[in-house]
């Protein structure tokens, strides 16, 4: 009986580097329809090549291995012993690779169905609900998870892979992240109705305000970082919290006045629950920015997301 191992194909198929001794996928598959139809001509048109470059690529492969594989004759195309052998390899190495294919194909469909975002407060709670609502329409197959902090929090979560997109309010990109600027954004003082800075006629200037416990976001949020930028760094807290929706209630409540986003407070003032106090002579105004990890440009439903905050 004889040895597998002595066969003239398998001593082609073992000898020399790997990319030169196996033939490509294509050939492969050409060898396989020659097989199941019988016809070379049959065999390219079901694979959409012209016949002549069909028996040029079987050529090509017999050149390859060091064996001839097809007989051709004007009854049709016959494979040789080797090649009804190298068939049988042929096959399983296609299936493995169709079978590779739909294993990528199946990690493709969970990346794609899964998209964390790690968005700064302001952004996360007046701007982030609209533009996913519209990834909604786009990919409803996606499920979406929030992160919701501050500008710190979010670089953090990007840099640890626990986000796929984020978004800042700071004056700066933190360091590791590349970013775009997706909007503009500007601070305003705000107070309640019954606070004596809501009754005055002149604007505020930097010097009174930063002499003036306020309530504030915490150190490490955007919103602290332009205001700390703005007054150098002089900013009296009256209280600190971690949100922008607590920030809003203690100045409702008539504990202090505060400084928050223009986005934050519309609501407010159209209620006169809120007066916008004027101010001069400082800059609040800020860009609001998309980051990610440097180097790694957003995929998937993360570039849709960042497509559609530029809509």
């Amino acid at each position: 009986m004889s040895n597998t191992d002595d066969h003239p194909v398998h001593r082609a198929l073992t000898t020399g580097s790997l990319a030169h001794r196996v033939p490509d996928l294509g050939a492969l598959e050409l060898l396989l329809a020659v097989a199941r139809l019988g016809s070379l001509g049959s065999a390219a048109r079901e694979l959409g090549i012209t016949q002549p470059a069909a028996s040029s690529r079987i050529r090509s492969m017999e050149r390859q291995l060091g064996v001839a594989l097809v007989d051709r004759s004007p009854r049709g195309s016959r494979l040789t012993d080797a090649g009804a052998l190298v068939t049988d390899w042929a096959r399983r190495i296609v299936e493995a690779a169709e079978a590779f294919d739909a294993g990528a194909q199946a990690l493709r469909d969970r990346r794609d169905s899964r998209l964390t975002v790690a968005a700064s407060m302001t952004i996360a709670e007046y701007l982030l609900p609209g533009w996913l609502l519209a990834l909604r329409a786009q990919r409803p197959d996606t499920a979406v998870s929030l992160l919701a902090g501050n500008s710190a929090a979010v670089a953090e979560r990007l840099m640890s892979g626990e986000a796929d997109l984020g978004f800042v309010e700071g004056l700066t990109v933190p360091s590791g992240l590349d970013s775009a600027v997706i909007a503009h954004d500007r601070l305003i003082v705000v107070a309640a109705p019954g606070h004596p800075w809501a009754r005055r006629r002149r604007p505020l200037a930097g010097e009174e305000l930063a002499s003036t416990p306020l309530i504030l976001r915490e150190k490490g949020s955007g919103t602290r970082q332009v205001l700390d930028a703005a007054l150098g760094g002089l900013a009296r807290p009256l209280i600190e919290l971690s949100s922008t929706t607590a920030v809003k209630a203690a100045a409702v409540g008539g504990a202090g006045p505060a400084v928050l986003s223009e986005l934050a407070v519309g609501e407010e003032l159209a209620m006169r629950r809120l007066v916008r106090i004027p101010v001069q002579g400082i800059a609040l105004a800020r860009d609001l920015r998309a980051v990610w990890p440097t180097g790694h440009r957003p995929t998937g439903p993360a570039r849709d997301l960042l497509s559609l905050t530029r809509g």
